[in-house]
């Protein structure tokens, strides 16, 4: 499993309840572009719509080498679930609060482009600087040991 982008700023706004693997609909030229390491997670969420559940916001930036058919940076991208987890994921999307969020994209064994989406819970201002006093709390102790 090779990790082409990772959502760092994820872990620090929400509190991640629950994670999955999603398969994701690109074009080649967003491959090509995605294996140079070049994605910015600002601001994506995926979201479910009439029984499909699209990710929002994802900036692929465009092929350096690519032609007229270049991909379109900003655009709206079908993610690949069952139909279950499709519904499981609305239910609690509507019913809870929680939001979609992608946490990573990467290559799996057979060199197909997935998504780790994860159910979060936002977290309060107070709250990100609790984990980031305990973050730094652990980090101290390792460097000490």
């Amino acid at each position: 499993m090779k990790i082409l982008a990772r959502n760092r700023k994820a872990f620090h706004d929400y509190d991640v309840i629950d994670k999955l693997e999603a398969g994701i609909v690109l074009a080649g030229t967003e491959v090509k572009t995605l294996r140079t390491g070049k994605a910015n997670f600002a601001d994506s969420y995926a979201s479910v719509e009439k029984g499909e559940i699209f990710l929002y916001s994802l900036d692929i930036p465009l092929y350096e080498q690519g032609n007229r058919f270049n991909h379109e940076a900003k655009r709206k991208r079908k993610l690949l679930l069952h139909a279950k987890e499709i519904e499981r994921l609305s239910g609690q999307t509507e019913q809870k609060g929680l939001t979609i969020v992608p946490l990573s994209i990467y290559l799996n064994d057979k060199s197909k482009v997935k998504v780790e989406l994860g159910i979060c819970k936002g977290r309060k201002l107070h709250d990100k600087r609790a984990a980031l006093a305990a973050k730094e709390a652990k980090r101290a102790i390792r460097e000490f040991i």
